[in-house]
């Protein structure tokens, strides 16, 4: 008797490892849908699979889930090695751990949404709504990581003009609801599912087919430049190469006619501007009496004469007067700060790696618009990874008239890192209704109107510069009011009465 159970046990055990690992494959094909690929043709289905998969087996629909989300995340998170591999000889040994320990992570939010779908047998529905909410507390846990939300793969289609009503969340859910209709394999909810898709696609087709919004301060309207330098991350640094870049980016400001602004991209010189008094009016000079934004590293002195360094955007004006400034305030854990402080550092060996001045850099207050500059409206602008985060675009106080994004993605890669990266700043500008000019060190540098489509791009990977005209803004989007609100109400009272037909009628649930 005691054999046979344990051989049960064992064919247990080897059954619930086929289908994780199905699942996890399932994971990474549904990954197909982000950036560069974009293909929702296959990202639908697959999550249709998923939720099938999960849902049938509510007693390891816990363990399914982690696996389907492990699959997924690693996947389209493995540009995560890159900034690794910039020094492989003192930071290759880490890669592995990233590459496996980040979506391994991530996909313990996947994991409590299956549990609890499992636990009181929800379903493929009760899947969708409560893995919803798992990722939308993924974009909040911990400083958040919203990169990779399931509503992400809309970005290159008509659907993500939705997100001007309801954000990527509210995109994710969609996503979700119709994965779950059609994993249903029944024919009012399968019809329902192609329904909202083809509502979306309608939706999207008709604010697009819009007329455009006037160019920003029209008639005369404001030309900025895009300067992207193309400094190789392993080189960016080096003091050998350092002149080479700072002079390329100066040559590229004086070259063409005089524009409103000049915008070079995140950490565009090596060197801080405190120690260093003459660059200022240098670069200004390059500019012949336009602006210049740039991304720098700033220094300054606190208290008991510690220094302390930011991560900031500067905005210099004739002669190198600073006419404004933002200190990046959504800093990277481990790549420009070590949570824990310097205890953890200390323990580990492990310090902030893309921070080139001091241990760490400090973290500025809060989002903030750039108060109006002469000519160039208000700007509410972004470093680098702020731009993946939606909450960070609600600043207080007056809406911007634009968004600028500074950003070095010469860390992610080249395959797949910086198309994703690009892709959530665009959806960004259809949350907002607002124009996005995007500058990164080797790409991708564009600018975007109101709805997210390109108006002007550089090559990725090349040196150069490009004049663009500016946009002009849209009215004010439900979700630039509301944010998350509605979709997080609407997923309460969805799964209210989830929760009630369960009571009602049990034994469609299996309980």
């Amino acid at each position: 008797m005691i054999g046979r159970r344990a051989s049960w046990a064992a064919a247990l055990r080897s059954d619930v490892a086929r289908r994780m690992l199905a699942a996890a494959l399932t994971g990474a094909v549904a990954a197909a849908g982000l950036a560069p690929l974009g293909w929702w043709w296959v990202a639908l289905p697959a999550f249709a699979w998923l939720v099938w998969q999960i849902a049938r087996v509510p007693g390891v629909a816990g363990r399914m889930a982690w696996a389907g989300g492990f699959g997924y995340f690693l996947a389209c998170l493995n540009w995560i090695v890159e900034p690794f591999l910039i020094d492989a000889a003192r930071d290759a040994w880490m890669a592995p751990f990233a590459l496996l320990g980040l979506p391994a992570g991530l996909a313990l939010f996947w994991a409590a949404a299956g549990w609890v779908v499992g636990r009181w047998r929800l379903g493929g529905f009760g899947l969708a709504l409560v893995l919803t909410g798992a990722e939308l507390a993924r974009g909040y846990v911990l400083t958040g990581f919203p990169w990779a939300t399931p509503g992400q793969v809309w970005i290159d289609h008509a659907p993500a003009q939705a997100a001007a009503l309801v954000g990527q969340y509210g995109l994710t859910l969609a996503t979700l609801l119709m994965a779950a209709g059609l994993a249903a394999l029944r024919p009012v909810p399968v019809a329902m599912a192609v329904a909202l898709l083809a509502a979306g696609f309608g939706y999207g087709q008709w604010r697009m087919s819009l007329p455009e919004p006037p160019a920003f301060a029209a008639p005369k309207g404001v030309t900025v430049r895009l300067v992207q330098p193309a400094a190789a991350q392993g080189l960016k640094w080096d003091a050998g190469e350092a002149q080479t870049f700072f002079q390329r980016q100066l040559d590229f400001t004086a070259a063409g006619p005089v524009v409103d602004l000049t915008i070079w991209p995140e950490t565009a010189i090596p060197y801080t501007l405190e120690d260093y008094p003459d660059l200022a009016p240098m670069i200004a000079g390059a500019a012949r009496g336009g602006a210049v934004a740039l991304g720098i590293q700033r220094l300054e002195e606190g208290e008991g004469g510690v220094w302390r360094f930011f991560n900031s955007l500067v905005v210099l004006g004739p002669g190198g007067a600073r006419l404004a400034s933002y200190d990046k305030h959504h800093l990277v854990p481990f790549g420009e700060y070590v949570p824990l402080g310097d205890g953890l550092m200390d323990l580990t060996g492990i310090g902030a790696f893309a921070a080139q001045a001091g241990n760490s850099y400090k973290a500025g207050d809060a989002p903030a618009v750039i108060a109006p500059l002469p000519g160039l409206g208000r700007i509410l602008p972004l470093i680098c990874y702020e731009a993946v985060f939606p909450q960070d675009l609600r600043a207080p106080g007056e809406r911007a008239d634009w968004l600028l994004q500074v950003t070095n993605d010469a860390w992610f890669g080249t395959l797949t890192g910086p198309f994703q990266h690009v892709a959530q700043a665009r959806l960004r500008a259809v949350e907002q209704g607002l124009p996005l000019v995007r500058v990164a060190n080797t790409g991708v540098s564009a600018v975007y109107d109101a709805r997210g489509r390109v108006t002007a791009e550089l090559p990725f990977g090349a040196a150069g510069w490009m004049d663009a005209a500016l946009p002009g803004a849209l009215p004010l989007t439900v979700y630039a009011r509301f944010g998350e609100g509605p979709v997080l109400g609407l997923l309460l009272v969805m799964l209210a009465g989830l929760a009630a037909a369960r009571f009602v009628w049990p034994r469609r649930f299996g309980a």
